[in-house]
């Protein structure tokens, strides 16, 4: 190493890490190269606005930015990263700025946090920050951006409750379309949809314009934006920004070279380190693969390695060039060429749309993307295809290689020798007779890695179409990124024509042939894939060619959509209310849109969740030792080497619990396993460590001995060997016999509905203190279910429930997932923390909660159903199987409400339904929005559409004529009195124009080979009521201080759905006074014991009237001193009632009234009332990919009058893109041994910002009160989510017309979700013929449908 740097260097001989973090100076002497910059922000500098959300780049949680001086070009580069994979050596004289550096609450919000609180766009916050730094690093760059580059900046960014429509509307006020949707909405502004809201009205006075003013934003000012810091410029400036680094860690070196020359001699003195600038790769393997790399060379400054040189054939990239910075040279070449030469250049930039997130390709490296060998990278079919030259270099000189089928020499290998470098990549100018296409195949579109990904590349003598050059680059075909030679070499002087193609074709199905058991699965259809893609391109070329003046075949109008490369459009939405009534008070809150309370603490990071509490004095940390087997013995725990672990201090086992390892809802669960374990997941014991690095490390070392025993993983094997818990519940009405008797026709038909898992932003986290005496526990920890939590934790503790005290602030999202299983953790910590008389924390990683905790129940549904000529339904059986997985916990509850649903909100006279609970060996499947409801309903949607299927006849026809009517009778005896089906119904049809949009959909297909389009009408009618009637209940206990301020506590959990926000807006009402007055801390078991979990869409009902009942006894103990002193204040008559030694502390408690239902005899009331609604979605697929657009969805939801219209909207959008990605997306796989193989984001995909649909209105249903819950309100939680199935059955309505092309008509099975693979194999013509699936039995899949 270069002699000038050993003035920094320490006694480790690391030197020192000189950044900047919000403006102050950081100089960090012993820097660990393992540590991650977010670690280094939450654990060392105690800046916890910045969140772990995945720790693998792909939820967008913990964006920071970076900024950097570079002297070369001399400006500043401002840029978003994820800082659970920036590694903090990397950061050597940069200045990083946090979501905490821009603004606060105390001092002042930047415009970027203040719009995205004030525009409801953050519910339960977690996602906010790393949401708020995308748009701010966006806004340094280019302080006025177009709406697309606002979608851009979001790509690498999720959030599972708002639905992102609120967050591009708030950010849309910074764009140069300023929130004005140019006439796509209905004539009016999108953002303040105004005129909108005013035509689709009758009564236009009463409906409120919009849910925000933009006048109260404050007015953006670039020019006041923090400066990059004057003493990191200086040195930025001087020789030390140059200069090399070494960073000596535990494990690990790392070795930051200034210069090519020092780089290769490092490589040839450590040929097998492995090379890191964007620590993209290497990051997730060091955390998932548990690889550690003894040296780390850190190229990344190096000026060869960044430079970009344009030469006479082409331009030359050096391999640390990042992603986004090719992508800018790129698109400046497109702008500034002729057209001919930039046909690869555009081919790149496609792949670079849609690869990854902003965040990774900010760092990411051109060459890194190459050395890393991905057989499904998106970039290195291109460089194939395309011919691009490599320039390898090692200490005693250079060689130039072509990137082609020799390159890659295996799964994850190249033909680079271990001491060179790939110093650049040299991508060709295209010529006057070449054409290039590249294609991207994945479940999502937006950051996802590749199911199948292709570049083509044809060249044709001059003037002609005889082929004279044809290469074919495929990824996802084999271990590595193939051409397809054999095909190219047959079509090589040929015309390019029918002929041709079909040959292709043929070809292509043999020579891209796949194992049936090949890694990812989906065999058939990646085959399929590569014929599709090339019809593709066939017809791109015959275009082009035709543009060219060759005389080829023309491209029939049909066949044109087959060519368009998708563009996304900026969605649009319109959001209708009922305006509050005239005339009331500006004081009382209820009613109107006000924002989520803890919205701007969440948009600064000041909002406090569990892992941010400030680490004890003394504090450890637990990590879970969980099972590899799916079913099996233990026969032995071997911690000897765990044991030698740094920092270990202890291990915990089933035999230190000093109470009951006994455990969960159905009290068949063990807290740790003791003998035998039942599942891939299934808790063995922990480890406890000084930190969470140590912890895992150790957890990982322990070594465990297995006597593995069968597993049942799937449905169908559990009803192969009739593995069910033991209760099976009937419902059942009328005389079913008689029903099918009457019915002209009769069908029988199936479907699967996957699982999904919840994917809440904050993982399951728990942080126990002991008290010290009497075997006190307090914990703080992220449940729905604090009572519960203090339940089990006290049973394994061996002490009484007063002992334990559970405290919730808040949580990063729930959705179900923290009703019961947050146990499984809680317990574990603070049996650990006991033992050791310690602070002991554990936040699970998003691998383990995925892993461990379970997620929606998957359902399989066989159904007998008896109608009439007329569409008219008589009679339907159903069985409905769940996968309950390794124990009891709320399958049956979840099973009892799909039978309640199973026939959603159609009329059915003769009418059963038996369910059955599969046992089997996976991780417990538990709560999940919708509870087993929306399984039940779509079961219902699936017979009524085959039911129109089979007559030839509209799906959506067939619903209306089902539809319940008011005074029908559910099949478990319940009177509809209250019934706004129809009215939700006839405004969807209306505001939706479906008569309009279904005839253009038929013409649009009548026109369209390779596009289809559907549509879809669903209703669905939601019971509101916990199923075990006892937990009909709630609590709320009311403070008055002297001061007047009041302090509010109530059973229930804020998760984001925006309940302590409405529970204050209730207080305020029934007190009568300002909601300012108003505050609540927390929820914990101290101050309102036995709380129901916050679940079952009951909690703003349940508590609310609990919380009237409170104040209304305060106000009926103040009512004598304001009709004394009628003039005073509210600080005045409390005060006198003070001083009158008044009690101005009271609880209220409330119980939902006529609840009853018995299943044996099918009598007694289950619901308190129902929530009703109705979505129309229309979509467009492409036939070839099976990929689909959502093009528009109305939805009108019945809410009553609505507490808080802008939370309630929320809700409603939120749910719907949970449900959505439930329906169409979100797939869990598990391996045939029951292993869960989508561990994170990166291979579970759940809906992004570009999976809204193009044109979204949601209306709440006006004037529909709801005398059965507060203030005539309804709840919203989990009804909208099942609207979500509109797309489904508007993609099935699209297939339907595709399969009419090659004849086949009638019903067919589409399970859930409808995947791009699903999509693409309903779709059968000649390609899908060409490609069979293997017959099941004949191979090993690499997936099982459980």
């Amino acid at each position: 190493m270069n002699g000038t740097t050993t003035e920094t260097r320490n006694r480790t001989g690391s030197d020192e890490l000189v950044f900047f973090v919000n403006g102050k100076k950081v100089v960090e002497q012993n820097p660990d190269p393992e540590m991650t910059l977010l670690t280094f922000l939450r654990r060392k500098l105690g800046l916890t606005g910045t969140k772990l959300g995945c720790a693998e780049g792909g939820c967008g949680a913990c964006t920071v930015m970076l900024s950097r001086y570079q002297p070369h070009s001399q400006r500043l580069l401002h840029y978003s990263v994820n800082a659970c994979l920036a590694p903090l050596c990397s950061l050597h004289l940069v200045a990083v700025t946090t979501v905490e550096g821009i603004g606060s609450v105390a001092r002042k919000l930047h415009p970027v946090q203040e719009r995205i609180a004030k525009a409801h766009g953050s519910q339960c916050g977690f996602c906010t920050p790393g949401i708020v730094m995308s748009m701010y690093a966006l806004l340094r760059n280019n302080p006025t951006p177009k709406m697309a580059d606002v979608e851009e900046a979001f790509q690498g960014n999720l959030c599972r409750c708002t639905g992102y429509r609120p967050i591009l509307e708030g950010y849309k006020t910074f764009t140069v379309e300023g929130g004005c949707c140019r006439g796509r909405g209905k004539d009016g502004c999108c953002l303040t949809n105004e005129k909108a809201a005013l035509q689709s009205s009758k009564d236009a006075n009463e409906e409120a314009p919009s849910l925000y003013n933009t006048a109260d934003f404050e007015p953006y000012d670039p020019t006041q934006e923090v400066i990059f810091p004057p003493e990191l410029m200086n040195l930025s400036k001087s020789n030390r920004s140059t200069r090399s680094l070494r960073f000596h860690g535990d494990r690990t070196t790392w070795l930051q070279p200034e210069s090519l020359e020092e780089f290769l001699l490092l490589k040839w003195k450590h040929p097998d380190a492995r090379v890191v600038v964007g620590n993209t790769e290497v990051g997730i393997e060091g955390k998932f693969k548990n690889l550690v790399y003894p040296v780390i060379l850190a190229p990344g400054f190096i000026p060869e390695l960044n430079a970009v040189n344009q030469t006479e054939d082409g331009i030359v990239f050096g391999a640390a060039c990042t992603l986004s910075h090719m992508g800018e040279v790129l698109k400046e070449a497109v702008r500034s060429l002729p057209p001919h030469q930039t046909e690869v250049f555009k081919a790149v930039l496609e792949q670079l749309q849609w690869f990854a997130g902003q965040q990774i390709r900010n760092v990411a490296a051109v060459g890194g993307n190459i050395m890393t060998a991905s057989p499904i990278s998106d970039l290195n079919p291109v460089f194939m295809a395309a011919g691009c030259k490599l320039t390898l270099m090692d200490k005693d000189g250079s060689r130039e290689v072509q990137m082609d089928d020799g390159f890659f020499t295996g799964y994850r290998k190249t033909a680079v020798r271990p001491q060179e470098i790939l110093l650049s990549v040299h991508i060709p100018y295209s010529k006057k007779c070449q054409f290039v296409s590249a294609f991207k195949q994945s479940p999502r579109r937006e950051d996802d890695i590749s199911i199948v990904t292709a570049a083509m590349s044809v060249t044709f003598s001059p003037g002609s179409d005889i082929v004279k050059d044809l290469r074919l680059s495929f990824g996802g075909m084999a271990p590595v990124t193939v051409l397809a030679k054999k095909t190219a070499n047959r079509l090589l002087d040929r015309q390019w024509g029918e002929e041709l193609l079909q040959d292709a074709c043929c070809s292509l199905a043999e020579e891209m042939r796949l194992d049936p058991s090949a890694p990812g699965g989906m065999a058939a259809y990646r085959q399929t894939l590569t014929l599709s893609l090339f019809y593709k391109f066939y017809l791109t070329v015959l275009q082009k060619l035709r543009l060219q003046g060759v005389g080829v075949q023309e491209v029939s109008s049909d066949c044109l959509s087959a060519t368009e490369v998708y563009h996304p459009e900026t969605p649009s939405s319109v959001q209708v209310y009922q305006a509050v009534p005239e005339g009331q008070s500006q004081e009382d809150v209820v009613g109107r849109p006000i924002m989520h309370l803890s919205a701007l603490k969440q948009a600064t990071g000041e909002a406090v969740y569990c892992d941010d509490i400030p680490l004890f004095e003394n504090e450890l940390y637990l990590a879970l030792i969980t099972s590899t087997k799916a079913h099996a013995r233990i026969l032995s725990v071997d911690t000897s080497a765990a044991k030698r672990c740094p920092g270990v201090v202890s291990f915990l086992f089933a035999s230190d619990i000093p109470g009951s390892n006994i455990t969960g809802l159905g009290h068949d669960e063990t807290v740790f396993a003791d003998s035998e374990v039942t599942c891939v997941g299934h808790i063995i014991g922990a480890v406890v460590a000084d930190t969470q690095v140590h912890a895992q490390r150790a957890a990982k070392a322990v070594k465990i001995q297995y006597e593995e025993l069968k597993p049942v993983v799937t449905i169908q094997e559990a009803i192969a060997t009739q593995s069910f818990y033991e209760t099976i519940r009937t419902l059942q009405s009328g005389d079913l016999e008689t029903g099918f008797k009457q019915a002209d026709h009769i069908l029988e038909g199936e479907i699967h509905i996957g699982g999904q898992e919840h994917f809440y932003l904050e993982t399951h986290v728990t942080l126990a203190v002991p008290r010290g005496e009497d075997g006190e526990m307090e914990l703080f920890a992220s449940t729905q279910a604090p009572s519960d939590t203090q339940s089990h934790v006290a049973k394994a503790l061996g002490v009484p429930e007063n002992r334990v005290l559970v405290r919730v602030k808040r949580l990063g999202g729930g959705f179900g997932g923290k009703e019961s299983r947050n146990s499984l953790l809680a317990t574990a910590v603070a049996l650990a923390a006991n033992k050791l008389k310690r602070p002991v924390r554990c936040m699970l990683d998003r691998d383990e909660d995925m892993l461990i905790t379970g997620g929606r129940h998957p359902f399989y549904g066989k159904y007998k159903v008896g109608f009439l000529q007329s569409g008219k339904v008589v009679a339907l059986d159903v069985d409905l199987y769940s996968n309950a997985g390794n124990s009891m916990d709320l399958s049956l509850a979840v099973m009892e409400r799909a039978l309640f649903h199973v026939e959603n909100s159609y009329c059915i006279p003769n009418f059963r339904c038996q369910g059955f609970l599969c046992r089997t060996n996976l991780p417990s499947n538990t709560a999940f929005r919708g509870f087993g409801g929306p399984q039940g309903m779509m079961v219902a949607e699936n017979w009524i559409t085959d039911v129109a299927h089979t007559l030839g006849r509209s799906a959506d026809e067939v619903r209306r004529l089902n539809l319940y009517r008011k005074g029908d009778v559910t099949p478990y005896n319940h009177v509809l009195d209250a019934l706004t089906l129809d009215r939700c119904w006839d405004e969807c049809l209306s505001r939706s124009e479906y008569e309009k949009k279904r005839a253009a959909a038929d013409r649009f297909n009548r026109e369209n080979r390779w596009t289809k389009r559907g549509l879809a009408m669903v209703p669905t009618k939601f019971g509101i009521s916990f199923i075990a009637t006892f937990l009909n209940q709630a609590g709320a206990l009311v403070h008055i201080y002297k001061d007047g301020s009041v302090l509010l506590t109530h059973g229930g959990t804020e998760m984001g759905q925006g309940l302590h926000t409405k529970m204050i807006q209730v207080a305020s009402r029934v007190l009568g006074i300002p909601s300012s007055k108003i505050f609540i801390s927390e929820t914990s078991t101290n101050t309102v014991p036995n709380t129901s979990p916050t679940a079952a869409s009951s909690s703003s009902d349940l508590n609310g009237a609990a919380v009237q009942i409170a104040c209304e006894t305060l106000l009926k103990r103040l009512k004598r001193y304001k009709t004394k002193d009628p003039e005073g204040s509210w600080e005045d008559w409390v005060e006198a009632a003070y001083f009158d030694r008044v009690n101005l502390s009271a609880n209220g408690f409330y119980r939902t009234p006529d609840l009853n239902y018995d299943f044996d005899t099918n009598t007694g009331r289950v619901f308190n009332y129902f929530s009703y609604g109705v979505a129309c979605s229309e979509v467009e697929i492409d036939c070839l990919t099976g990929s689909h657009k959502n093009l528009s969805t109305t939805i009108v939801m019945d809410v009553g009058h609505s507490l808080n219209p802008a939370i309630d909207i929320g809700q409603v959008e939120g749910g719907f893109m949970q449900g959505l990605g439930l329906f169409t997306l979100e797939e869990l796989h598990y391996s045939p041994s029951g292993v869960l193989l989508t561990r994170g984001p990166g291979s579970y995909k759940i809906p992004g910002f570009g999976d809204i649909p193009s044109h979204l209105t949601v209306s709440l249903l006006r004037d529909s009160p709801n005398d059965k819950a507060i203030f005539s309100s309804k709840a919203v939680g989990e009804p909208p989510l099942f609207l979500a199935s509109s797309v489904f059955y508007a993609i099935k309505d699209a297939i339907r017309a595709a399969r009419a092309e090659s004849g086949i008509t009638g019903a067919f099975r589409l399970d859930s979700p409808a995947s791009a693979e699903r999509i693409r194999t309903a779709c059968c013509d000649q390609f899908t013929k060409l490609c069979p699936p293997a017959e099941p039995g004949t191979f090993s899949p690499w997936s099982v449908r459980v």
